[in-house]
Parts: structure tokens; C-alpha cells; sequence
């Protein structure tokens, strides 16, 4: 028998997880706003100190020098970017105490569902790997393709995370009626899934090149940016239609199909929610000049809708297996 306490703290400690991975999400969307991004150049200290300094008098006064030979052309020292880096290197470091707490907590699962122990364990040494691979997009000097294989895999945790918590409460999952959904629901949510995956994706490139943008033009005359948006940018905003429209079809059917009470309405209502704050944060950068607080915003909706569409898809699972 499962110790129930147990299994709740287990379930709240992986739902903290989550919340704090898409809390790091935004806090990373932050960093790339506001320029931080280089506002520690090195790795895993900052500056070569693990608690950054707070004036350029702290540092050598040849640091410039030093950093021009490790590849970091050009780095001026900016508290405020080198304090917004590092508290992001912060978060990321609570995450994994937050991830090894779930890890050690899923333990009691060894005795009724191995998988779930093995899945926790898994999701920490992800973590880690993660924490090594923002070393690289450090030392790859803000890489696009390292950036977005870096966002991917945050993804890819979340989609564990979530996965682990509703395998570990599976009894309550086979209670929800789907019996009136359509078949072909659980292809189309995969589809989105993917289509999701596929915008975020093109999202980091346009990313980059508003960063490149931002930088030419010294991160002023922000209204003139947008004379300058690559063609990513306007495939980005137009695919933007078939994700809203592919998900709107799933709300509606869901909608259609279960009772008020059902937790995969309340997921539906949620995700075109997302999806809506998603898309006024786009217009806004598109049609306000790029304001800094919209990025962030627009970055952390753009990866809530794929855990949204990931749950619904699990308790699918779930229900229907049974």
C-alpha cells in the first residue's frame, strides 16, 4: 500500500517543479529582453567569482583583455545585467534541489510503480545535463541553435514532470469520462503538440534576430526595429492562425463532449486563455516596438500552451485506457 501523505507531497513537490521551471522560463525571457544574456560571461562562476561584483572596480582592470582571449569580444561590465544573469543561474539551481527533492520523494513508488521512481530519477540527471548545456550556450557566445535545443529540452522536462505527477495519481485520471469525445481528438492534440513545438522554435529564431537587431541599434529607437524583422518573423506571426485554430477546434469538441465538472474542460478553458495572452503579447511586439515586458510574457505562454496540450493528452490517455 501507497503511503497517501507521502504521495501527495510527492505530487505537490513535482507541482512546485513545474511551476519553478516556468518560472526560470520567464526569467530567462527576462535575461534575453533586457540584453543580460553576456552579463556573466563565464561559467558557472561570474566573473570569475561566485558572488558577482557589484562595480567595475571589483574586477582587474585588464578584465576586458582577459575575456577578449576566452572568446568574449567586447564584454563591458553592467551590474544590472550581470545581477539579472546570475539570479537566473539561481533559479536554475533551486530547480535542481527542487528536482532532487521529487526524486527522492518518488521513492515510495518503488513497491506499487516502479517506473515512476525510475522516471524522477531520469528527470533529475536531465536537469543536470540541462545545467551543463547552458554552460555551452554561455561559452557559444548566445548561439541560436544552442538556444533553441536549450529551450526544447526545458520542454521536454516539463512534458516528464507533468508526466510523472499523472502517472503517480492514474486512478483519479481513469475516473474522467472522454466516452463522447471524438477518436480522432487524441491525433489532433498530438499535431498541436508538435505544431507548438515547431513555433516555439521559430519563435528563438526571431529571438535572435531581434537580440542582433536590438544590438545594432544600441537597444534604443525601438520603434524602428521592426523594419528590420527577418522573414522567421512574419512565417512566425502567420503560423501563429493554424496554432490558434488547430487548438480552438480541440476546446470546442471538449466543450461539446463533457460535462462542466470535467477537468478536461477546465484544462480547455485554460488553454485558449494561454493561448490568448500568447497572442496579445505578439501583437503588442509587433504593433508597440518591441516592449521589453511583453517578451518574457510571450515566451512563458508560448510553453504553458505545450504543457496544457501535453496534460490534456495524458489524462486522454488515461481515461480512455481504461
Amino acid at each position: 500500500m501507497i503511503n497517501h501523505q507521502a504521495a501527495l507531497r510527492f505530487r505537490r513537490l513535482g507541482m512546485w517543479t513545474i511551476c519553478a521551471v516556468y518560472f526560470v522560463i520567464l526569467v530567462g525571457g527576462i535575461v534575453r529582453a533586457s540584453g543580460a544574456g553576456m552579463g556573466c560571461p563565464d561559467w558557472p562562476t561570474c566573473f570569475g567569482q561566485w558572488v558577482p561584483p557589484t562595480e567595475e572596480s571589483q574586477l582587474p582592470p585588464n578584465y576586458q583583455e582577459i575575456y577578449a582571449e576566452r572568446g568574449y569580444k567586447n564584454t563591458q561590465f553592467n551590474p544590472v545585467k550581470t545581477w539579472t544573469e546570475y539570479a537566473n543561474r539561481l533559479v536554475g539551481v533551486t530547480i535542481g534541489f527542487l528536482i532532487f527533492l521529487t526524486a527522492w520523494s518518488s521513492r515510495i513508488f518503488l513497491k506499487t510503480d516502479k517506473s515512476i521512481f525510475y522516471l524522477s530519477v531520469s528527470i533529475f540527471l536531465l536537469v543536470g545535463f540541462q545545467g551543463w548545456l547552458g554552460s555551452l550556450v554561455v561559452a557559444s557566445n548566445l548561439h541560436p541553435f544552442m538556444i533553441t535545443l536549450h529551450m526544447l529540452l526545458a520542454l521536454f522536462i516539463v512534458a516528464l514532470l507533468i508526466y510523472a505527477i499523472a502517472k503517480s495519481q492514474k486512478e483519479s485520471l481513469i475516473q474522467i469520462d472522454s466516452s463522447q469525445l471524438p477518436k480522432i481528438l487524441n491525433t489532433v492534440l498530438i499535431i498541436a503538440m508538435g505544431l507548438t513545438l515547431l513555433q516555439v522554435a521559430m519563435g528563438t529564431q526571431v529571438r535572435e534576430a531581434v537580440d542582433f537587431i536590438a544590438h545594432k541599434h544600441k537597444y534604443i529607437d525601438r520603434e524602428y526595429w521592426r523594419d528590420s524583422f527577418p522573414i522567421i518573423f512574419y512565417i512566425h506571426r502567420s503560423f501563429s492562425a493554424i496554432v490558434l485554430f488547430t487548438n480552438l477546434w480541440i476546446a470546442w469538441k471538449i466543450y461539446q463532449s463533457v460535462d462542466k465538472n470535467n477537468v478536461l474542460l477546465r484544462c480547455s478553458y485554460l488553454l485558449v486563455s494561454v493561448i490568448g495572452c500568447a497572442i496579445i503579447a505578439g501583437v503588442t511586439l509587433d504593433r508597440l516596438g518591441v516592449p521589453p515586458v511583453a517578451q518574457p510574457i510571450h515566451l512563458l505562454m508560448a510553453n504553458l500552451i505545450f504543457g496544457v496540450q501535453f496534460f490534456i493528452y495524458i489524462c486522454l490517455y488515461y481515461s480512455r485506457k481504461a
